[in-house]
């Protein structure tokens, strides 16, 4: 085959691979592309060559600058839920955005979803039985996110205070006995649940 022609065949794949992540929203997996009958040495050409940008392992778009981290955590991870620093940040209980994006997922899930360069996601492999606990939605930027209420949250960074930095710590919880909308009842429910009853009462329940 001729230069001309491969040139040729290369612009009408690579034409029907955008059609297909324009369709797909602006991400297209490896099987959406499979089911084009292209094969897959050809999106690897593509991504050597720069043509697609492989945000992570099976997963492809044209322009990385479609979507902003928020986009991208909201579609790559619908089934998990904003946790520990990333909601905190979320319901403004800090002020400085938090490195990475921490996730509760069930702890069953593949760990391969997980390796990316961009953006950093940090997983919190969690019990099924536990992992809906408080679990509400959120939006942010115009993307819906899960994510635990703020008793289900506090609970949490009670539970793993010693994994926190000190004053992201302190933060959280100043923030939390100061939040007018605070449900103390639930809070205390979920304390039960995540057995952090002793840290709720000397903790909080001193400044109530």
């Amino acid at each position: 085959m001729s230069t001309y022609k491969q040139t040729k065949e290369s612009d009408r794949i690579l034409a029907k691979i955008k059609e297909k992540i324009d369709a797909q929203g602006g991400i297209a997996k490896k099987e959406d592309l499979s089911a084009l009958g292209i094969d897959y040495r050809r999106i690897l050409d593509f991504v050597e060559d720069g043509t697609l940008i492989r945000i992570k392992n099976g997963y492809y778009t044209d322009r990385i600058d479609r979507f902003s981290e928020e986009e991208l955590i909201a579609k790559l991870f619908p089934d998990a839920l904003l946790c520990m620093e990333s909601a905190l940040y979320a319901y403004g209980y800090i002020v400085e955005k938090p490195y990475g994006w921490r996730l509760a997922v069930d702890k069953n899930t593949s760990k391969s979803r997980f390796r990316m360069e961009y953006p950093k996601v940090i997983p919190c492999y969690t019990e099924p039985e536990v992992l809906q606990l408080g679990a509400s939605r959120i939006e942010i930027d115009g993307n819906s996110f899960g994510i635990y209420d703020k008793e289900r949250m506090i609970c949490d960074c009670l539970k793993y205070e010693s994994k926190m930095d000190r004053a992201i710590f302190k933060e959280a919880i100043q923030s939390y006995i100061k939040d007018e909308d605070k449900d103390i009842s639930l809070l205390l429910e979920y304390a039960a649940e995540r057995k952090v009853v002793k840290k709720v009462q000397s903790l909080i329940g001193v400044w109530l």
